[in-house]
């Protein structure tokens, strides 16, 4: 891990504006340059024939197929509507 970048742990405490004790930036600080180290190996394997990814696993929508069924009953919508008049359900007034 020598050739592993040191944080400025100070400035980005400062960037990120928080205060932290002593303890505590020694704590980040040390934690901040494994993670880079770790980081750092992983920039040693070959990864040339590796297809980018946004995600791990393989993703697609499970939505059923769009298909045309019977309409929903004018009473049945309407049922949970706070008011209703002609068929249609009343809201209040929002432009003026």
């Amino acid at each position: 891990m020598s050739d592993t970048p040191h944080i400025d742990i100070e400035k980005v405490a400062n960037l990120a504006r928080i205060a932290l004790t002593e303890e505590e930036k020694a704590t980040f600080s040390s934690q901040l340059d494994s993670i880079l180290g770790y980081i750092d190996k992983l920039n040693e394997l070959d990864t040339s024939n590796v297809e980018p990814t946004a995600h791990p696993h393989s993703v697609e929508n499970v939505w059923r197929d769009d298909q045309a069924e019977s309409e929903l009953p004018t009473s049945e919508a309407l049922k949970n509507a706070p008011k209703e008049r002609q068929n249609m359900v009343v809201v209040p007034k929002v432009v003026e």
